[in-house]
Parts: C-alpha cells; structure tokens; sequence
C-alpha cells in the first residue's frame, strides 16, 4: 500500500470490509471441525435453555444466534443483562444453560466477570471471540475463533459476518447438520456484492444531509437492522434508530413523513413476508424508503441494493444483508467529510463493567 493510500480516510476499515469473503472461506475450510467439536460436547449435555451476552457489534451478533437457537433448534433463548451480575450481584441458578458470550475482542471486563459467575451458577459456558488469548475465551470452558485476523479499524464489519458464520455453523452442528455444504457459496456472493461498491456510493448521495434515519426489518434480518444502524451512528454520526417492523407499527411509525429516510431490510423468506405491511403502510406515508433485499422487491421501492440471495436459506442472508449497509456507513461518512475509521470518542476495546 503507497504512503498516499495508507493516509487515505477510511483505508483501514475499507481493506477489512474487503477481506470478508477470504474471512468467510478460511472459516469454513479451517474453522468448521473445531467448532463441530465444541458443538458435539456441549450437544451431550443436553441444555434446556440458552443466553446470550455481548455489547454493541458482537451484542446483535447475539441476537441473530437467538434467531437460529429458537427456530432452528426449538430452544428458549434470552438476552442476559450483565448488570444484574456484575452490578447487582445476582446468583441465579444456571444449571443446565447454556451460556454464549460473544465478543470480538474478548477483554470487556464485565462480559468476563459475567461469564466467569455464569460458570460459577452452573451454567456451560462458550465464548465466541477474534481473539483465543482473551480473558474472555480463558475464562469460558469452550471457545469459538471466527478466525478473522488482526481487525484494527474501530467500525467492526468481518469480525461481525464471521461471528455471525461461526455461530451458524455451531447450531448447525448441535442439530447434527452440514453447515458448510449449506454455505459454501457465501464467500463467493459476498465478493459479488464488495464488486457492486459503486452503486453503494451513488445511494450514499441521498444521506449526506440526513438528520436521521430509520431502518427495519423482521425475523433474521432485524440483527442487520440493529448493526447498520450502529455503523452509521459510529461512524456518519447519523441518529439511526432501528425497529422490528411490528415494534415500527406500534407507535414510530408517527415520526415518519414523506422526507424521513427508511431503510428496509428484506430478507427472501417468512421474516420478508411478514414486513409486507410495514412495506405497504410506508409507502403510504410517502417515506423515502431504500430496500436492501431481492430484486423484486428493490424495483417495488423507490431505490435500493438487489441481493444475490436466490437459493440462499433465509437465516444465511444476514451475512450478505450486512455488506451492502457496512459499505453505505463507510460512503455516507466519507461524504460528510469524516474518516469512518476514526470515530470520535470510541475505542477498539470498550471496558464496561
């Protein structure tokens, strides 16, 4: 890389938004056994329940394993509240949980202190991290590497896609499937989409100016909602509020009006069908609305990213949703004239306690 390029604003996070197919594939070619081992061990103990714990990136990454571990497997899932151990000091009884805690870096001490009293109640304890050494994976009994590399930009973007590969290839395996037959294609769509960067920086033009905007989906593709919007409040500074799409319906959707940006999220499955109404009620309102989703559905809206998710199932195409949405924060920052990899007041390890 020429001195004028490693200068250039955004160069960090753009080189790691490009390394996400070479990520997704040494996954899958590399990372698949052993995280078939972990899940074939904590198979045998037979959890009736599951939580999950993260914060921000790795906190949505959560979600979407919630998705797949109460659809795909039929366990109950919750979403832990780390204070109410670490500040509270609460001893629940965890016998026969499952406790996963996801985390790029692993070093936030409140997701260790949590983790370590999780395994103290009871509770199987798996940590999902970019980093074995972490104080996190030391202090769980099993550990997932998503086996991303070195990520040095503040914005998280292919340590979230291999989070989000890693834990579909762990409840793949706890239900005795083949993830990686099933996914085999992903690294290959996802560098179709990294090609299409241009139509990505066309679409950032309509939110140079934006005061806020609003994105939504439901079903598998919430998660991605929830992570977009991050990405252009950390980095475009852009308040973006994200909802389910039944939660937009139950009151926010009064704030918007025919100059309100809206970003939809559509995945091609159930979680697509059951926003049609949202669709229907925002066009009604004359939202400027941008679909990111299937073809057909792009050319229903006033603009949009068309997906290559033809023959991908439903709870794989938040891998691919989330490209399109990192690459628009990363153009719609550039556009109003901030570097995307250096975000005020954020840093790469958020101690919270």
């Amino acid at each position: 890389m020429s001195a004028t390029a490693s200068h250039r604003p955004g160069h960090v996070m753009a080189g790691e938004m490009a390394e996400q197919p070479a990520v997704l594939r040494r996954l899958l070619s590399e990372g698949a056994a052993p995280i078939r081992a972990v899940a074939e061990r904590i198979a045998a103990r037979q959890p009736r329940f599951v939580l999950l714990t993260g914060r921000g990136t790795s906190d949505n990454a959560a979600l979407y394993a919630k998705y797949l571990l109460e659809i795909r497997l039929g366990k109950p899932c919750g979403l832990t509240s780390m204070s109410t151990t670490t500040a509270y000091a609460a001893t629940p009884d965890l016998t026969d949980c499952l406790v996963i805690a996801v985390s790029q870096s692993g070093g936030s001490p409140d997701l260790v202190a949590s983790t370590t009293s999780a395994r103290e109640a009871g509770a199987t304890t798996l940590a999902v991290t970019n980093n074995a050494d972490s104080p996190l994976a030391r202090a769980s009994e099993f550990h997932i590497d998503v086996l991303a590399g070195p990520e040095k930009a503040l914005p998280a973007t292919k340590t979230y896609t291999a989070e989000l590969l890693a834990l579909y290839l762990f409840v793949e395996s706890l239900r005795g499937g083949d993830g990686v037959a099933t996914a085999k294609e992903l690294p290959e769509l996802a560098q179709r989409i990294l090609d299409r960067h241009e139509e990505i920086r066309q679409l950032a033009a309509r939110y140079r100016f934006a005061e806020r905007m609003v994105l939504t989906s439901r079903g598998y593709g919430y998660p991605t909602a929830k992570e977009a919007a991050l990405k252009l409040m950390e980095t475009s500074y852009i308040p973006a509020l994200s909802y389910s799409g039944a939660d937009l319906l139950h009151g926010p959707l009064a704030m918007v009006d025919n100059v309100s940006p809206v970003i939809a999220i559509v995945t091609d499955g159930r979680g697509g069908e059951a926003l049609q109404a949202v669709l229907d009620r925002l066009r009604d309102r004359g939202a400027d609305l941008v679909v990111v989703g299937p073809r057909a559905q792009v050319e229903a809206a006033s603009a949009g990213f068309a997906l290559p998710t033809e023959g991908v199932p439903e709870e794989l195409q938040p891998i691919l949703e989330i490209i399109p949405l990192q690459l628009l924060a990363y153009e719609v920052t550039l556009a109003r004239g901030q570097d995307p990899d250096a975000p005020r007041a954020l840093a790469k390890v958020t101690e919270t306690r």
